[in-house]
């Protein structure tokens, strides 16, 4: 978002004092008579050094020269001192057109010179930017300038900034070290970046538009890269190499403006922030701290304030006790703890009641500093759904939530998380790229590949790391994370870290138990058939062909774990209910090991006998969630939900985060995109959704668990896409020798198991 330039005038339009506005004027003259001063000066040094005179016989040359020409001082000094720094500069380095002349070019070289001693000798970097957007940039189409300056610890803080307006470049206020994209580039290459069409897609700049050009230049003092100057223009432009050669002759002077010149924190005027506020759909006011005592007054409430408090007051300055009487006293400590720099955000964890048994509570208090003496305070006056859903996370033993941003480099953690780490409140969240070097040396891989699918693959992930705290104690810390997308890139990642030490060290227990016990049989074959044993003795093989009510032939197949003895959580069902309905399900307890067989036991049958109630498949997937949360341990699975209604044949289906469903219809695969819901065992009380499709004698529905797609070094995307293309190549067979040639061409290779289910209606063989 861009706008105008920061308003000069006081607060809330105020009038401008005649006596004040030639004050204003008198102050510029002033400071452009200090800049032709110095344009003289130097141009009188430099004949000094040249001809070998004092600098008064220099002056009176200089004068003496604009006499004889018939020129001004000015252009006379301009000429010197260009001759002298910018002598190889060719004719084309400025705008050019039909019947320009070197007189032209002449005149805007004079004019560039003028312009670079005005920002010289300007008292402010926002003051020098002002000069050089208005004298030397908008010639060339630009509209907007921006002046960062390179601080301690690799930040860039903005110095000053013209053709913008105040809140934007409080937004920009700070970009982090390591900031990804243009910025990093510039500062590690030191070469200018072009734009003639706005950033590439993914990369971020301040514009007026996402296609807006823009330049991107460093900054150097003595030789030494000190900052960047960003110039926007309110749309695409040619950047050709005239422009390039005469922005960067221009913003030479940036550097030196930096050195010299004090950073100053644009303040975002009040006007500005009383607009912000009216523009937001939730309560909020805007506070003043006062003198010593630093006590708060309300100097504005947007309508959804005053609706919400029933408060007629809209004038300026009203004691904050009048407003909240309830509440005024932690409200002012709230605002001077935010206004001396403290948190910059501050939740409230409880409703704060504006009146008692008058008015709605305050609730999710937010208190923020805004810049001088003022502090923003925002609240609801219903519950946020997404808040309270937070709130309810963090309530869980062992769970965190956390949220790293990387285009600001911010990370976010939920306060369970510190104890995760073992680490002090007060030292800060780190993100999970940056994770390396608290994780055991063997768990290093396993990052890069939960990295990689996160922000190459763009999908969902979840990993169990070995954490090493500071102490030197070893705890298992499970990371379920989702990419945050915005215009087809990775912006973020938002997760949950869960402490599961102790699952981990009782199934690290029985996996020692259980190796004992294999290795007493030394043939590979025995490990084999136990574990085709117990798997099938958990969930029994269905007959080649199954011939169900409605007319629908079914056929089932399980592939164990390329490790036998690691037996796995996959589950699947198809049972004909008394209501004529069939249930169709499969579903996939996350890990292996006992754990997961004992919770894919408790799933299966508690769905079976649940399926017996009649009850909807989102109903069933509630239930399931709420079973999971309670009996498995921290387990979470992911689980598809069918019926299938011979009468009409409609199929009612819900998902808890499984892998799509795929539909064969007329010799074509399609993929059926699953509700967006979250896993079972990941948030209580959840809602699931359900979705209603129609099947039509011939269709083939197939089933399926995540063994049978995934692969160690490639998108899901890939894999369900090669799923679907072998699908249709053989979508002819019948149901048991479909599922036989799907599972023996699998592209599957992460050594998982896999279940597959395909149901089709019609029965009979298939042309």
């Amino acid at each position: 978002m861009t706008g105008s330039a920061m308003p000069s005038g006081p607060p809330y339009g105020a009038l401008v004092d005649p006596g004040f506005a030639a004050l204003i004027a008198e102050n510029r003259w002033l400071r452009a008579q200090l800049a032709h001063r110095r344009l003289l000066d130097l141009a009188a040094g430099v004949l000094a050094a040249q001809m070998r005179m004092s600098p008064s016989e220099a002056a009176e040359h200089l004068t003496a020269l604009a006499e004889a020409t018939g020129l001004s001082a000015g252009d006379i000094a301009a000429d010197v001192v260009n001759a002298v720094a910018g002598s190889d500069e060719p004719a084309d380095a400025f705008p050019t057109g039909q019947g320009t002349t070197a007189s032209d070019h002449l005149a805007e070289a004079r004019r560039a010179r003028r312009t670079v001693t005005e920002a010289e000798a300007a008292s402010t970097a926002s003051e020098a930017a002002r000069t050089l957007l208005r004298d030397g940039l908008s010639p060339y189409g630009a509209d907007s300038l921006w002046l960062w300056q390179w601080v301690d610890h690799g930040c860039l803080r903005l110095a000053g900034y013209a053709g913008i307006g105040a809140a934007e470049a409080a937004a920009w206020q700070w970009i982090p070290p390591g900031a990804p994209g243009p910025f990093r580039a510039v500062l590690m290459e030191g070469t200018p970046l072009w734009f003639e069409e706005g950033p590439a897609r993914g990369e971020i700049l301040p514009g007026s538009s996402a296609r807006a050009a823009r330049a991107l230049l460093p900054l150097f003092r003595r030789g030494k890269q000190v900052g960047l100057a960003l110039v926007g223009w309110p749309g695409p432009t040619t950047l050709d190499g005239t422009l390039r050669r005469a922005l960067t002759g221009l913003l030479d002077v940036g550097g030196t403006v930096l050195d010299t010149a004090d950073p100053v924190r644009p303040a975002v005027s009040a006007p500005v922030l009383v607009d912000i506020l009216d523009s937001l759909a939730r309560p909020a006011a805007l506070l003043r701290l006062h003198g010593s005592t630093r006590a708060p007054t309300v100097d504005h409430l947007n309508d959804e304030a005053v609706a919400a408090l029933g408060s007629p007051h809209r004038e300026e300055g009203v004691p904050l006790v009048r407003l909240f009487p309830l509440v005024h006293l932690e409200l002012a400590r709230m605002a001077r703890r935010a206004g001396g720099g403290g948190r910059a955000q501050w939740a409230a964890r409880l409703p704060m009641p504006a009146r008692a048994g008058e008015h709605q509570p305050l609730l999710d208090v937010r208190v923020l500093p805004v810049g001088g003496e003022r502090v923003l305070v925002l609240w609801h006056d219903t519950t946020d759904p997404g808040l309270a859903a937070a709130r309810a996370t963090a309530r869980l033993q062992s769970v965190a939530t956390f949220q790293d941003n990387l285009a600001g480099g911010e990370t976010t953690w939920s306060e369970q998380a510190y104890a995760v780490f073992g680490l002090d409140r007060d030292e800060p969240p780190v993100p999970l790229e940056a994770m390396r070097g608290r994780l055991h040396r063997d768990d290093g891989e396993a990052l890069t590949e939960l990295l990689a699918r996160l922000t190459a693959h763009q999908t969902g992930a979840q990993a169990v790391l070995r954490v090493v705290l500071p102490s030197g104690a070893v705890r298992h810390v499970r990371v379920a994370a989702e990419p945050l997308i915005s215009g087809g890139v990775v912006t973020g990642i938002a997760g949950v870290y869960q402490d599961v030490s102790d699952s981990r060290r009782t199934e690290a227990a029985l996996t020692a138990t259980f190796d004992q016990l294999t290795a007493v049989h030394q043939q590979a074959e025995t490990r084999h058939q136990l574990a085709l044993q117990l798997q099938r003795a958990i969930v029994p093989e269905v007959p080649a062909s199954l011939e169900l009510p409605g007319d629908l032939t079914v056929a089932v197949r399980y592939r164990p774990a390329t490790e036998e003895y690691r037996v796995g959580g996959d589950w699947y069902d198809v049972l004909a209910l008394p209501s004529g309905k069939i249930l169709v399900t499969v579903g996939d307890i996350a890990g292996h090991g006992i754990d997961s067989v004992t919770g894919m036991v408790a799933l299966r049958n508690a769905q079976r006998a649940l399926a017996f109630t009649g009850d909807s498949p989102r109903r069933l997937m509630g239930w399931l969630n709420e079973l999971t949360l309670r009996t498995g341990g921290g387990t979470t699975a992911t689980a598809v939900c069918a019926l299938y209604d011979p009468e009409d044949g409609g199929l009612l289906w819900s998902s808890a985060g499984h892998l799509p469903m795929l539909l064969l219809r007329d010799g074509r695969a399609r993929l059926l995109d699953p509700p967006r819901d979250v896993l079972l065992g990941a948030v209580p009380s959840f809602s699931y959704r359900e979705q209603r499709i129609g099947l039509r004698p011939g269709d083939t529905l197939l089933l399926y668990t995540d063994g049978l797609v995934e692969r160690r070094h490639a998108g899901l995307d890939e894999g369900l896409a090669r799923l679907a293309a072998e699908a249709e190549r053989i979508g002819d067979r019948e149901p048991d020798l479909l599922v036989d040639e799907l599972l023996s061409t699998a592209t599957g290779d992460t050594d998982d198991d896999t279940s597959l289910v395909a149901v089709r209606v019609g029965g009979g063989r298939r042309s």
